[in-house]
């Protein structure tokens, strides 16, 4: 049995190397040297094109502990990233050329992987009984994301992220914050409320306005629509602008008395309502400057963001609709999606979906059974792009969607120590009974 991976970006190396480590034939189909997206510049494989961080390294960070779950799983990623390490405190920093230069030679020298510099651009050059592993990132080619559109229908294809930031519950006030619907019962309802009065609001909007948004390249750019407009591009058409928008008043008063001058809702985004969205908010700024701003509304003083507000070019599907927990299609069991284009975010995160879909690869063709655990930060991510959910956007690794700890812990500390465990006991059982190398 041959595997086609289209992609040699971290994805398709993670994915193609376990595969060949454990004597499956690969085709690997990388269109550089031929073709460059507009992002990248080198040759080689798994190249970096935006930080040279790969983030935290430590095991109570929901990204560190990710990383040490792929390394005791044979990772080239992170071996790749551990060998290429540059100083840069307790992140996994890398010198970037080394790194990918050191991912392309091991790719290059195993006998299993046939390396095709070839663009792919329509999937029905494959038999309909090949498995294949798309991983072509959040730059997928027009002509392939035509292919893809036609695969699994149009609407479920997205061609930007227009996400607003998502916070930790319990780091919010909850003495600030009170639930409640618009024209609802004070209390009750699906929403949390963080409520400003006119010179909370006029602090929150002059620091909103003077924020410095990230930088974006020209592929990045959108032409926004109403429907999707940064919150800092709205706030500049006027002061007033956003209480008649995202951040009206009406109908969110707790009683006659009180009537406030702006409202934030935040909407839950996880069934067990641990995370919350703050509706309507998606922005470009800088996630420091995020920090800064969002963090000035009453409430949110202390918020712990899981993901920051993005906005940009990410070709990636509505993997709850189209993806199971083994990130292969749900009507269509020989095709598997990995990396950004499946629906998750970030460097660490996209290498670790191309590990998961090797290793459910290789339980399929040996006969064997193999779970990632919603209690590991890898069962976690493919419990979340697989679970239904209507407003799906595509998410870093964080504690926030790893299944709850049996007990109560108030020192976060304390609690990712006891997740780190947790998730580790749950790895090495893993590595115990599944036969791989």
């Amino acid at each position: 049995m041959i595997v086609n991976v289209i992609g040699a970006g971290l994805a398709g190396c993670e994915c193609a190397y376990i595969l060949a480590k454990n004597n499956i034939k690969v085709k690997l189909y990388e269109m550089k040297p031929n073709k460059k997206s507009p992002a990248h510049v080198s040759n080689d494989f798994a190249e970096l094109v935006c930080s040279n961080s790969l983030k935290s390294n430590q095991i109570t960070n929901a990204c560190g502990l990710l990383k040490e779950e792929m390394r005791r799983l044979n990772s080239l990623i992170i071996e790749a990233a551990d060998k290429n390490r540059v100083e840069a405190g307790q992140a996994l920093a890398v010198n970037r050329e080394q790194f990918s230069k050191y991912i392309t030679n091991r790719i290059n020298e195993n006998l299993n992987i046939q390396i095709i510099n070839e663009e792919i651009t329509n999937l029905d050059k494959f038999d309909k009984d090949d498995i294949i592993v798309i991983a072509t990132g959040p730059l997928t080619s027009d002509r392939l994301s035509e292919s893809i559109m036609r695969l699994i229908g149009e609407e479920r294809l997205y061609f930007y992220d227009a996400a607003a930031p998502i916070v930790t519950k319990e780091s919010l006030d909850l003495n600030k914050v009170y639930k409640m619907d618009r024209y609802g019962t004070f209390g009750e309802g699906s929403y949390l409320n963080a409520s400003m009065n006119k010179d909370e609001y006029n602090i929150f909007y002059n620091l909103l306005v003077n924020a410095e948004s990230a930088n974006r390249h020209e592929f990045d750019k959108l032409d926004f629509f109403e429907g999707c407009m940064p919150i800092e591009e709205m706030a500049k058409r006027g002061e007033k602008t956003l209480l008649f928008g995202p951040l009206k008043p009406v109908g969110l008063n707790k009683d006659e008395s009180d009537k406030p001058y702006a409202v934030l809702q935040l909407r839950a985004e996880d069934k067990e309502e641990t995370m919350y969205n703050l509706v309507g908010f998606q922005t470009s700024l800088k996630f420091k400057e995020q920090e800064k701003v969002f963090k000035s509304i009453p409430g949110l003083e202390n918020a712990e963001f899981v993901r920051y507000g993005v906005m940009h070019r990410n070709t990636y599907i509505n993997s709850p609709k189209v993806l199971d927990e083994k990130f292969n299609m749900r009507d269509n069991n020989n095709i598997y999606f990995a990396g950004q284009i499946s629906g998750v975010e970030g460097y660490v995160e996209s290498a670790a979906s191309g590990l998961m879909v090797a290793y459910n690869i290789l339980a399929r063709l040996t006969n064997q059974n193999i779970e990632f655990k919603e209690t590991t930060m890898l069962g976690s991510l493919a419990k979340y792009i697989s679970s239904e959910n209507k407003d799906y956007q595509p998410m870093n690794a964080n504690f926030g969607i790893i299944f709850p700890l049996d007990k109560k812990i108030k020192d976060k500390k304390l609690k990712y120590k006891e997740y780190a465990k947790r998730s580790l006991d749950e790895i090495e059982v893993l590595i115990n009974e599944f036969k791989c190398t």
